[in-house]
């Protein structure tokens, strides 16, 4: 099996002017892609080359001598999931369940994004930033480099990347200003409302949480 990445659910210049087509190339066809090439170099011939690429995460996660696998394994599935909880256009707000929750959480949309940006904005060095959901409420989760909520108890519903290549060339060191244009201009509150419901599903996968 060979690990590819999923394909950008828009065109590069979509997002502009909260997230250039020089950046999404960048970022897409130079890190992300060049994730999927080291996965692929260091399984080719082993055991594992017929893992699916979240059964590699979940292999790999705690392996110290596996460390390099999982970081470029985890790299890619993140980036998926980015790159698929984005729109080029806003879309409408939570409501429904996922409403609820978010009120339930952080009290109305404008606490979460409050919460979110200081998650994103806190992060110390690279990481992400994400919701998710853990024992029927949704929280705000911030974990470093290539670290996934997919190996733990939470599903991941939304997440932003903070390394610097995710915003470097569009804002310099403004880590700030990009997550703040995140929440308000390209999350996807439709592919989050989707996740959600997957997420709550007594057959949920982690595959289909992307």
């Amino acid at each position: 099996m060979t690990i590819r990445v999923a394909d950008l659910p828009y065109e590069k210049n979509a997002l502009e002017p909260h997230m250039s087509e020089r950046t999404v190339e960048f970022h897409y066809e130079k890190h992300h892609k060049g994730y999927a090439r080291k996965v692929n170099d260091a399984i080719e011939g082993t055991k594992l080359q017929n893992k699916s690429l979240e059964d590699l995460i979940e292999e790999t996660a705690n392996d110290g001598q596996r460390r390099s696998l999982f970081n470029n394994a985890a790299q890619v599935w993140n980036h998926d999931f980015f790159w698929a909880g984005m729109a080029p256009k806003a879309t409408a707000k939570p409501s429904g369940d996922l409403e609820a929750l978010i009120k339930d959480a952080f009290g109305d949309l404008d606490g979460f994004k409050k919460a979110f940006v200081e998650a994103a904005t806190g992060r110390f060095g690279s990481g992400y930033a994400w919701l998710v959901l853990a024992d029927g409420h949704v929280k705000i989760i911030s974990t470093p480099n290539a670290d996934t909520p997919l190996v733990g108890d939470a599903a991941p519903l939304l997440c932003c990347d903070v390394w610097e290549h995710a915003y470097y060339l569009d804002y310099q060191n403004a880590r700030g200003k990009f997550v703040r244009a995140f929440v308000n201009e390209l999350i996807d509150w439709a592919r989050v409302a989707e996740r959600l419901k997957a997420a709550a599903s007594p057959s949920r996968t982690h595959a289909g949480a992307r």
